[in-house]
């Protein structure tokens, strides 16, 4: 591909187009990933529950006397027996993948056409209802993909027709996709946060980022450390767990791609804009069971703050220099 065709297909109205197909895309990455990830668990704790070794350290047995023994005997057989209704549940459930089966509506099973699927405009054309049955089509959809494209042409208008614009549109729809997963679940699965941060660390090693690999390693450490230090502090003091795993990993993969010193930034925003929401929940009866607000989406909305809107100016108290991807 030439220079000049590079230069137009990285436009922001072209980014925005491209973006909306990505926000159709992420909408199913967001659905499907927790049903992959429980078929996955069922999966294990089928095979856990199925080997005769794992029971047996498990339950013990040896010199427990018979009456003890025969309990324990008979636990077995109940553990067994689950074992092989899992592992029959599963091999009758449809197999699920981010391409496999079509997308259908969850009312009828309506296969999804094509030109239904174009994003917001086949959801204007149906009126926002199911084609066959007429049932609604939930609203996030239009929104993710018209999220995704603002913020694509967001980032071509923040770093002009180049690869960087390329890559930020990468890391910018991972993140909307964790944020996403995050909401709907409180998971932000290894599978999305790892891969996110090594290439975090590749980029800095390369000059991609704009972040010195120095900074992208301190980043990583300093975002994983932080988190999981509040996380001992929070549970030691009242027994609770205030946040998930997730979270540490999320915020050392934005540390890895900003750099240390954005991880405070990020920190205020999150903070201060999740309590905003937390109340803004409480207030309109909608926090969910055990009252609580995933962090992660709050996050990722701090990231993507500091790439579009530049971090210099927010690290300036820190009497350090931003990283070269903020400025």
């Amino acid at each position: 591909m030439s220079g000049l065709d590079a230069s137009f297909l990285l436009q922001p109205w072209a980014l925005a187009l491209f973006g909306a197909c990505i926000g159709s895309f992420l909408n199913v990455v967001a659905h499907r990933t927790p049903l992959m990830m429980e078929r996955q668990w069922w999966g294990d704790a089928a095979g856990l529950l199925a080997d005769d070794d794992a029971r047996g350290r498990f339950f013990g047995g040896a010199g427990a006397g018979a009456a003890a023994e025969a309990g324990l005997a008979d636990a077995q057989r109940r553990v067994q027996g689950a074992a092989q209704a899992i592992d029959s549940r599963l091999s009758s459930v449809e197999p699920i993948t981010l391409s496999r089966p079509r997308s259908r509506c969850p009312h009828c099973g309506h296969a999804i056409a094509w030109h239904e699927n174009i994003p917001v405009v086949g959801y204007l054309l149906l009126r926002g209802r199911c084609s066959a049955c007429a049932a609604p089509i939930g609203w996030r959809y239009p929104v993710v993909e018209v999220l995704t494209a603002l913020l694509f042409a967001a980032i071509g208008w923040r770093f002009g027709p180049t690869l960087q614009a390329a890559m930020w549109c990468a890391v910018g729809a991972l993140l909307l996709a964790l944020a996403l997963i995050d909401w709907d679940t409180t998971l932000l699965p290894d599978q999305l946060t790892q891969p996110l941060l090594w290439a975090g660390l590749l980029a800095a090693s390369q000059g991609f980022s704009g972040v010195s690999l120095h900074s992208a390693l301190i980043g990583v450490a300093a975002g994983y450390g932080s988190l999981w230090a509040v996380y001992w502090v929070f549970k030691l003091a009242t027994g609770k767990e205030g946040m998930g795993a997730g979270d540490f990993k999320l915020l050392a993969a934005l540390g890895a791609w900003l750099g240390w010193p954005a991880l405070l930034p990020i920190l205020i925003v999150a903070s201060i804009s999740g309590a905003l929401a937390g109340i803004a929940m409480k207030f309109g009866g909608s926090l969910r069971g055990g009252r609580y607000v995933p962090f992660g989406p709050f996050l990722v909305a701090g990231g993507l703050l500091l790439v579009l809107f530049g971090g210099t100016e927010w690290v300036a108290g820190l009497g350090v220099a931003g990283p070269a991807g903020l400025r």
